[in-house]
Parts: structure tokens; sequence; C-alpha cells
């Protein structure tokens, strides 16, 4: 396992971490000024800015990317169906426009939850089928920009509206199913906060492997939660075990940047510079 105690080499900030202290390109210049090596982007920080704005704020940084937030909300009806690929199809270019190692894929639950406008269901199983088959057919995209996805399992309480893959074995089950051989180019991205209830996390960690370990995602769960989406905790703050599961997934061979996401109304009325500090402090003594 790697020792953080001296050093943040290997911090990545997500940047919906500090979303609401400024635009992409001051997050980028200000995590440059805390010798924050790498960033995560979301797709609407990165077009407020403008996509070659963005890739010049990042290239004149020298700062890599640990991700790239977020493709999928796969489904829809079907008036909506082709709306969703032609969208996949644009995250997977704007992330290779930015030099991203993965393409992250918060899957979509009902579908008019995940397109507006969708015809209402509550069909749960046909929306995971409805995710994999369209995996599946935006892997061949993927694999032609060589940009991997990464499948992110998010916790139940968003099965409806966010994703209805929440579990790492259910992830790793569409991975294996859609491409048996593992060619690297799709596997998963272990965020902590939706999954480190599951019993099953460590040997599904495990199973993984290092072909199919794209991302690695901390922060912490707060007692009790006060919001379910804007109320995650800065790491050391709640009650999960962060250096157990780094430890599964460095013992399997992830050597890559861990990225801090933080979704949360308090760290986000805080000053920038505040944040991002307190998380080089965390990630040297919690994580």
């Amino acid at each position: 396992m790697r020792d953080f105690s001296s050093d943040h080499r290997f911090l990545s900030i997500n940047t919906a971490t500090v979303r609401k202290q400024g635009d992409f390109v001051a997050i980028v210049e200000a995590c440059a000024r805390h010798g924050i090596r790498a960033v995560s982007p979301w797709r609407d920080q990165v077009a407020h800015v403008g996509l070659d704005r963005a890739v010049k704020a990042v290239r004149d940084a020298g700062l890599d990317l640990s991700g790239y937030c977020r493709g999928g909300m796969f489904t829809a009806d079907a008036a909506h169906r082709q709306q969703a690929r032609d969208d996949n199809r644009r995250a997977v270019d704007e992330a290779k426009a930015l030099s991203a190692p993965c393409l992250v894929l918060v899957v979509g639950g009902l579908p008019q939850y995940s397109r507006p406008g969708s015809a209402p269901s509550r069909d749960l199983a046909a929306a995971q089928a409805m995710v994999e088959e369209e995996i599946a057919a935006l892997l061949d995209y993927a694999k032609s920009a060589n940009m991997p996805l990464a499948v992110e399992p998010l916790h139940p309480m968003y099965a409806a509206d966010r994703a209805c893959v929440n579990s790492t074995r259910q992830a790793l089950d569409i991975c294996d199913r859609i491409d048996p051989a593992g060619s690297g180019v799709i596997g998963v991205a272990i965020d902590t906060y939706h999954v480190w209830w599951d019993f099953e996390l460590f040997d599904q960690i495990r199973r993984a492997g290092r072909k199919r370990l794209l991302a690695f995602h901390v922060c912490d769960w707060l007692v009790p939660t006060r919001d379910l989406l804007l109320d995650r905790g800065m790491m050391g703050d709640g009650v999960i075990d962060l250096p157990k599961a780094r430890a599964t997934v460095e013992a399997e061979g992830f050597g890559g940047y861990v990225e801090v996401e933080i979704f949360s109304e308090d760290w986000w009325a805080r000053p920038m510079d505040e944040v991002l500090a307190t998380c080089i402090e965390r990630f040297r003594t919690v994580v």
C-alpha cells in the first residue's frame, strides 16, 4: 500500500468538490497552486468554459486527469434513445480531447428520470437490460477512440433516478458479458461512498483485478446523512474504512490517482483554498 503521509502526488480532485466556488478554469488554477496534480472534470463545468478553453487550462497547468464525468444516463424511451446515444458519443470525444484515462458512466435509472420527457416506467428490469445493451453499443465507439469506459455502481438509494447498477458485482457482470476477453476498454469506477456498505465489495474488487479497476473515488458517509445527494462527508468525518478499501484496490495493482469527490452544501459554502487544503491534509492522514 502506498504511503501518502508525506506528499499528495497521487491526489486528484473531482471538480464537483468545489463546483460552487469557481468555474473549471479557476478550479484548475487553484489545484495547481496547491500542488494537486490531477483533476476529474464534470461535463457541465467543461461546457460552461468551452472544451477548447478547458483543454488549454489543463495543459497550461500541467495537470493530469483521473477520469471524466460523466457519460451514461442510457435509459430512455424510443423517442429519446438516439439522443442518449449521440450524447454519449460526444462524451467519449470530450474525454479524448481532454486526455482522460477513462469516461465514468453513471448509467441512469428509470427512463423518465434519466432522459426527461421519456414516457414513465416502473420496469426496473427493462431499464437494467437497456443499460447493458447501450453500454455494449457505446463500447465499439469507445474502442475506436481508445477511451476506456468505467461503469460506476451507485448506492441503491439512486436506483430509480440515477443508476440502476448498484453493486460492484452487478457492474462487473455487465463488463464480463459484453467484454469477456477483458480488453481493458471497460471496467469499473469504485466510489467508496456508493459501495462501502456492500458485503461483497472486497471479493468483487479482487475479482475485478487491475484490468477492470479504472478509477477509485473517496469521500465519507456521515451519520446521520441529512441529504441523500448533497451531504457527503470529508474523508475521516464519517464511517467508511477508507484505508481498507484503498489497500484492497492497490493489492490488485491499482496505482492511479485517488480521486476526492464530495457533493456537499457544507463544503461548497467554504472557500476553495480551505477545501483543497483540507482534502490534502485528510488525504495524507486518513486515506
